[in-house]
C-alpha cells in the first residue's frame, strides 16, 4: 500500500525537498542566525574590537618607545659631544699648563745658570784679587831683596820698603795697562 500512496501522488522530484522540510529548514534557519546573531556575533565583534584596540594600543606603544628611543638617543649625541668637547679643553688646557710649566722651568734654570755663572765670576775675581794681592807680596819681598842687593845697603825700614814696591807696581800697572787694552 506505501507503494501506491507514493505513485499516487506523482512524479516525485528528488531534487525539490518537501514543504514540511522547507518550513522546518527555515524555522532551524532563522533560530540559528537568531542565537548567532544575538550571542556569537556581539562575542565576535566585542573580541574583534578588543584584539584591534590591542593591536592600535600596541602600535601607539611601539611610536612612542620608537619616539622615547630617539629623545634618548638624541640626548646620548648631545652628551657625547659635549663629553668630547671637554675632553678637547681638557687636553688644551693641559697641553697649555704644561707649555707653561716647561716656561717657568726654561725661566728658573736660566735665573739657575745666571746665578751660577755670577758666583763662579765672583769668586774667580776673588781668587784673581788674591793672587794678585800675593803675586804683589812676593815680588815685593823679591823686588826688596834683589833692590838690597843691588844698592848694597838695607832696605828693611817698612816706610821705605813700601814705597819703593808701591812705586815699582804702580809703574808696572802704568806699563801693563795700555798692553791690555
Amino acid at each position: 500500500m506505501d507503494t501506491l500512496i507514493l505513485a499516487a501522488e506523482g512524479p516525485v522530484n528528488p531534487v525539490i525537498p518537501h514543504t514540511s522540510e522547507i518550513i522546518l529548514g527555515l524555522v532551524a534557519f532563522l533560530l540559528l542566525f537568531f542565537v548567532i546573531k544575538k550571542f556569537v556575533s556581539p562575542r565576535f565583534e566585542a573580541l574583534y574590537a578588543e584584539r584591534t584596540a590591542k593591536i592600535e594600543g600596541g602600535i601607539e606603544k611601539a611610536e612612542q618607545a620608537q619616539a622615547e628611543a630617539q629623545r634618548t638617543l638624541e640626548q646620548y649625541k648631545e652628551q657625547l659631544a659635549e663629553a668630547r668637547a671637554e675632553a678637547a679643553r681638557i687636553r688644551d688646557d693641559a697641553r697649555a699648563e704644561g707649555l707653561q710649566i716647561i716656561e717657568e722651568l726654561r725661566e728658573q734654570a736660566q735665573a739657575e745658570s745666571a746665578r751660577i755663572v755670577a758666583q763662579g765670576q765672583h769668586q774667580l775675581d776673588a781668587q784673581r784679587a788674591q793672587i794678585v794681592a800675593e803675586l804683589r807680596a812676593d815680588l815685593g819681598r823679591t823686588a826688596v831683596e834683589l833692590a838690597s842687593k843691588v844698592v848694597g845697603e838695607s832696605l828693611e825700614d817698612e816706610a821705605r820698603r813700601r814705597g819703593t814696591v808701591d812705586r815699582f807696581l804702580n809703574e808696572l800697572d802704568a806699563v801693563a795697562a795700555p798692553a791690555s787694552k
